[in-house]
């Protein structure tokens, strides 16, 4: 049987032994204040005989008031989360945002049980991602907590900094392409419309409330060009769900299916291309196809797709710099970027 465990070494033990009292060693540890090389080298001479590795950073967060961590909110299961590409951009350019000040990013989703999560977690700010369909009620949580607030593509929100993107404005530069190469008939595949995340038609009288800022604003874009375009919602941002949507939207006659597909994403866009190709429809002869994204999507399609490319990554920086400078209590405004036409081979003239 092993003895019992020895007790972890103090900083009062390391300063003890190298002579030296124990606010000196506190400074040689942290390297803030002016203590020379021969004292900082005796302190760390005198810790590496105890064994002592710097001080409980636990204990330095409760004097700071900090925990060290900013917490990342996805309102799906991260194992649908991490299948998007655009997400993976992101959260590399919080990370990036944040720089060496942060301890630690805490990934949450918002489907866990009330009181879990987000209304418990130990956080010193929490990034919202965008496309969450219960966005209000993670802020409201949140807010009551005290915890600064950035959203990714979260619309304006009272006390809420949010990283925005033309998504009206971009998708109706989308519509307006396919309307200028003749498409009358146009389908449009939506992301998540609301929490229960249904893949399923969406009439029109249902198109004022949808709870997804991300998807309203995208489908509001299309609207100004094709006012009364089929729509079929996707439950999740995924292949196989655009597939399933677009299956639907093609299964009418010839004469009266779309002639085209305004998918609000390049998952999405996919699943169409995969659906068409099922139908025996050439793309873009028979059938044109639009993503948004503008992701790299290796292996799933041979196709250059017609899409809308944003700055995921570009967002992710300014979001992680936003939280950094709420946490020190600098004033932050909200940002708004822009997305960028890209012409590939899925859209053609209208059949």
């Amino acid at each position: 049987m092993s003895g019992p465990e020895q007790p972890r070494a103090t900083l009062s033990d390391v300063a003890r032994l190298a002579g030296v009292s124990a606010s000196t060693a506190s400074l040689a540890f942290s390297g803030a204040g002016p203590v020379s090389s021969v004292t900082r080298a005796k302190v760390m001479d005198a810790a590496a005989v105890l064994g002592y590795s710097g001080p409980d950073p636990r204990a330095r967060s409760l004097r700071q008031g900090r925990s060290g961590v900013v917490g990342i909110v996805f309102d799906e299961r991260l194992l649908f989360a991490f299948r998007d590409p655009v997400n993976i951009a992101t959260l590399d350019g919080i990370a990036t945002g944040l720089g060496v000040e942060s301890n630690g990013l805490l990934l949450m989703t918002e489907t866990g049980p009330a009181g879990s999560g987000i209304q418990s977690a130990a956080i010193d700010a929490a990034v919202l991602m965008g496309c969450s369909p219960v966005l209000d009620s993670s802020v409201v949580a949140l807010r009551a907590r005290g915890v600064p607030v950035v959203s990714i593509e979260g619309g304006v929100a009272e006390g809420v900094v949010d990283v925005g993107l033309d998504n009206a404005d971009a998708s109706e530069r989308l519509a307006r392409h396919l309307h200028d190469l003749g498409h009358r008939r146009v389908g449009v595949i939506t992301l998540a419309t609301d929490a229960h995340r249904a893949t399923a038609p969406v009439p029109a009288s249902r198109f004022g409330a949808i709870s997804t800022a991300v998807t309203a604003d995208r489908l509001a874009g299309t609207l100004r060009v094709f006012p009364s375009p089929a729509v079929h919602s996707a439950g999740y941002n995924l292949v196989d769900e655009g597939a399933r949507a677009a299956r639907a939207l093609l299964a009418g006659p010839a004469g009266e299916r779309p002639t085209a597909i305004l998918a609000q994403s390049d998952l999405l866009a996919v699943g169409a291309l995969k659906a068409a190709d099922e139908l025996g429809l050439e793309v873009p002869r028979e059938l044109s196809v639009t993503g948004f994204d503008g992701v790299r999507i290796d292996g799933l399609t041979a196709h250059d797709l017609t899409t809308m490319r944003q700055p995921a990554a570009e967002k992710g920086r300014a979001a992680g710099a936003a939280v950094a400078a709420l946490i020190a209590g600098e004033p932050v405004e909200s940002v708004r970027f822009a997305c960028v036409f890209h012409r590939g081979d899925t859209t053609g003239p209208a059949a």
